[in-house]
């Protein structure tokens, strides 16, 4: 045969290999180690999945499984044997309908539900991690929002020249918790009634539901109507 056909030779062979893989799942080669099975005991089962898929092969013999993974016939039946012990694989036995013989068959059931388990595990345990990590997120969040309302109360008492009575507290609640103004925005009505020379709680009320009633939601948007208004373009 000519170096040119060797050549076409291999690369039908390596084409063939693209084409008839074997399933094995990814998480097997994940989680074997957790459950402390050896490299033999895998193989042996990536072996047995092997003679299922491809040859239709139920139930190899130890002589076929043994010169597939080239381990001597007791390191096979020891970690056959081991592998049954630990519920990853059964020997289960039927009788063909059509002649009437018993035959058996290597269950793989016992690996799949395992690796069922351990996956459903892992994501267990990442949504609880992820739980952990928003609490103090959430913690922190809490704390800014707590630290930026009472920074508001300052700076209106800063701007009304004494401390804030119940009532107008509750006004500057209101606003936050009930209308949903956002805070910036407060801010900003509050400089616009000082620009003003109308520096009482019933002016900026009135200011912020104007924005309201005009869909301004942003610093950015109360500016420009402001603006406009100032402008004369008021419609």
């Amino acid at each position: 045969m000519s170096e040119e056909m060797w050549k076409a030779y291999a690369k039908g062979i390596s084409s063939g290999m693209e084409e008839g893989g074997v399933n094995i799942p990814y998480a097997l080669l994940r989680h074997y180690r957790k459950w402390k099975l050896s490299d033999t005991e895998v193989m042996l089962l990536i072996h047995l999945s092997g003679f299922k898929q491809r040859e239709q092969k139920d139930f190899p013999t130890i002589e076929e499984l043994q010169e597939r993974m080239g381990a001597d016939p007791e390191m096979t039946i020891q970690a056959l044997q081991r592998l049954m012990k630990l519920g990853f694989l059964t020997i289960d036995e039927d009788i063909d309908p059509d002649t009437n013989i018993q035959y058996e068959s290597y269950n793989l059931s016992g690996l799949y539900d395992k690796l069922g388990e351990s996956v459903a595990e892992e994501a267990r345990l990442r949504k609880q991690r992820r739980r952990q990590e928003a609490v103090p997120q959430a913690a922190a969040l809490q704390t800014e929002s707590e630290t930026e309302s009472a920074n508001l109360f300052t700076i209106f008492e800063q701007e009304f020249g004494r401390p804030l009575s119940p009532m107008e507290c509750e006004t500057i609640a209101g606003w936050i918790d009930k209308d949903r103004y956002p805070e910036p925005l407060i801010l900003l009505a509050l400089k616009e009634a000082v620009f003003a020379g109308k520096v009482h709680f019933r002016y900026i009320d009135r200011i912020l539901l104007e924005w309201m009633r005009n869909r301004v939601r942003t610093v950015e948007e109360a500016k420009a109507y402001t603006q406009k208004f100032r402008s004369g373009g008021r419609t």
